[in-house]
């Protein structure tokens, strides 16, 4: 396993010590691979995906690089989960920088009406 998958799996161990989602909070989780970007919202008590929206989903398209897609992940998400009556959600950065495409998918979320 190289250096980089380590450390983030470091990283990823440390934050979910601490993050943990409810039902009135659920945790929202984020996973960017090279060409894609993944996000769901968590009710960990129950161990149930509540929602979940990625790139890879049919029908998706957004204009822009791979930042204005995570932005409009975000946004989708926030919209998904205000309809399922989620407003408050814990973010879960899963490792990665808040930095680049996981800044734009949270700051999308918090535009789209999520409280974080």
């Amino acid at each position: 396993m190289d250096t980089n998958a380590t450390g983030r799996a470091r990283r990823k161990r440390r934050i979910r010590k601490k993050v943990f989602g409810t039902a009135e909070r659920p945790r929202l989780s984020v996973f960017r691979s090279a060409k894609h970007i993944y996000a769901q919202v968590i009710d960990d008590t129950t161990g149930r995906t509540l929602v979940s929206t990625s790139t890879t989903l049919k029908g998706f398209s957004a204009e822009g690089d791979k930042t204005a897609e995570a932005k409009a992940i975000g946004i989708a998400l926030a919209k998904q989960a205000t309809e399922k009556g989620i407003d408050k959600v814990v973010f879960d950065r899963n490792g990665y920088i808040y930095h680049g495409r996981v800044k734009a998918l949270a700051e999308g979320a918090r535009e789209g009406g999520l409280n974080f």
